[in-house]
């Protein structure tokens, strides 16, 4: 009986136990469970506090990505450039001046108005005053003194201008007796209107073009202008006139420009939305997009095009640029890949932007934080290209410069980017994954040196678009938006080609460019063409 007891005391210990065991083995799964549940929590609480610092710095802080290392700090590449090439340290002092110690010379007066019609104002001595306050006697003027510049402004002023046109006849038909009643008249010629039974001038409708399209004025508050004036020109009557002379006059300028473009080797790509109220069988909300075609750093002169689509789909990138063969630098919009005949170059730019936006508050020069080594990578590549165009280095020498130089730092980039292992959903993720994804892209630059390190060129064209968006909000109609695209078109190209925006827009308009026109006459209207540039030029 003793036995027995002691047996069942030993079994119900070791039924005891086991169940301690399993109480055990749960608990520290749920321990564990409570742990990747805390741990996801305070990844989620980074990702957000991240996100908030992120949409702090782009709505307060600076848009600039470049920023100033600490002189003596370490830098990242330092030990790998000394045993990539001992040289390259050695030649940096002795050739490049550093901006920041870099005085400009000050401004004369003859410089700051140079494009700006002067005249002289002599004021004299009233005439009851020119008697000698002495001896009564009339005094005589003997010289002149320079007292001082004043540069003045003239308010603009509008005028109605009534045309007539003569006629004239032959006296000797009109008194002949062999044919009294062939008498010869002539009209003199004159130009149509601009615009049919409308009072439009060029002028007029050049102006409401330079004030919405270069100074981002929109039409309801140069509507308020106008009637300062004393002249009722409503909002509608002014779009009414730009839509109209930009698809009759302007758009075969355009489409010139638009042979030219694909004509070329090296093209830059941009794209921003734009809404549009009124596209058949779409909701006012939907976003359409706005693109920004332009030559590259191919030494020719600059050719700039803004093209309007309802979407952003591939196929409008692909219709534009059809029968373009050539390089093609693009931001990381997968719409861009696989066209035909182009090779995509990706922008370097935008892999440190990406970076730059991972790296925390007031971090900014933590080198031993992956977002900033990911920055210094970039920068020292940028770093090389203003050493390249300091030295107004040839496409073929700055090609074997970026092998040179360049290569060892992209080598150096790829290895230390196969060694990151961000969490998920960072920014620093995002930054990573955006780099490791378009690594062949962002290599193709090394092949050719006419082709840039980032899409920047495109970016500060298609700006002054975003910004008037700002202003006017919106386009009433795809017509409008169209019409747009062209008349932003000229005042980008008038701006890249160092032309005055109004005159430039109202010589196209006076020139009354038809379809008719060969390409030798649209090339006259171009803003490169030295009869451009004579009506043209400040």
């Amino acid at each position: 009986m003793a036995g027995n007891s002691k047996d069942s005391k030993i079994l119900a210990y070791k039924d005891m136990i086991n169940q301690l065991n399993k109480t055990i083995s749960a608990q520290t799964e749920l321990i564990k469970s409570l742990q990747k549940t805390l741990e996801a929590g305070r990844l989620e609480k980074e990702n957000l506090r991240q996100q908030i610092e992120y949409l702090t710095k782009k709505l307060f802080g600076t848009s600039s990505e470049k920023r100033k290392d600490i002189d003596g700090q370490l830098n990242l590449f330092d030990e790998a450039e000394q045993e990539a090439d001992p040289t390259w340290k050695q030649e940096l002092p002795d050739d490049i001046t550093v901006p920041e110690h870099k005085r400009k010379a000050r401004r004369t007066h003859t410089d700051l108005f140079k494009n700006v019609p002067s005249c002289d104002e002599i004021i004299s001595l009233p005439e009851e005053e020119r008697n000698c306050p002495t001896c009564g006697t009339q005094m005589e003027c003997i010289g002149k003194e320079f007292v001082r510049h004043e540069f003045r402004f003239t308010p603009a002023k509008g005028k109605v201008v009534n045309i007539y046109r003569e006629t004239y006849k032959c006296p000797e038909c009109a008194i002949s007796e062999e044919h009294p009643d062939d008498q010869t008249f002539v009209k003199a010629p004159v130009q149509e209107a601009l615009i049919p039974e409308s009072y439009a001038s060029e002028s007029v409708v050049g102006w409401a073009m330079h004030q919405k399209y270069q100074n981002g004025l929109p039409l309801n508050r140069q509507e308020e202008d106008w009637k300062q004036l004393g002249v009722p020109l409503s909002r509608a009557t002014l779009a009414n006139w730009i839509i109209y002379c930009a698809e009759n006059y302007l758009r075969h300028v355009y489409d010139y420009f638009h042979r030219q473009l694909r004509m070329r080797k090296y093209l830059m790509a941009d794209e921003t939305r734009v809404q549009v109220l009124n596209e058949p069988e779409r909701n006012p909300e939907t976003d359409s997009w706005m693109w920004l075609f332009r030559s590259g750093e191919d030494g020719l002169p600059p050719i700039l095009l803004y093209h309007y689509t309802e979407t952003r789909a591939k196929f409008h990138a692909a219709s534009f640029l059809n029968g373009f063969r050539g390089y093609l630098e693009t931001d990381g919009y997968q719409g861009y890949n696989n066209l035909p005949d182009i090779k995509r170059c990706s922008c370097w730019a935008h892999v440190r932007r990406y970076f730059t936006d991972a790296i925390p508050k007031g971090k900014e020069y933590d080198y031993s934080l992956p977002a900033v080594q990911g920055v210094q990578f970039c920068s020292k590549l940028f770093d090389c290209e203003r050493y390249s165009k300091a030295k107004n280095h040839t496409a073929e020498q700055r090609k074997q410069f970026r092998l040179e130089k360049e290569k060892p730092i992209l080598e150096a980039f790829w290895n230390w980017l196969d060694q990151q292992r961000p969490n998920k959903g960072t920014r620093l993720a995002k930054a990573v994954n955006y780099a490791q994804n378009r690594k062949d892209t962002l290599m193709t630059y090394l092949e050719d040196g006419h082709c840039s390190l980032s899409n920047n060129l495109s970016e500060n064209a298609i700006r002054p678009f975003t910004v008037g968006r700002k202003n006017w909000l919106f386009s009433a109609s795809p017509k409008g938006a169209a019409s747009s695209a062209i008349v932003y078109t000229m005042v980008e190209m008038a701006k890249a080609n160092d032309l005055n925006t109004y005159k430039y827009l109202t010589y196209l308009l006076s020139q009354r460019p038809d379809a008719k026109m060969s390409d030798e006459q649209l090339e006259q209207l171009a803003p490169w063409s030295e009869t451009a540039k004579a009506n043209c030029q400040n």
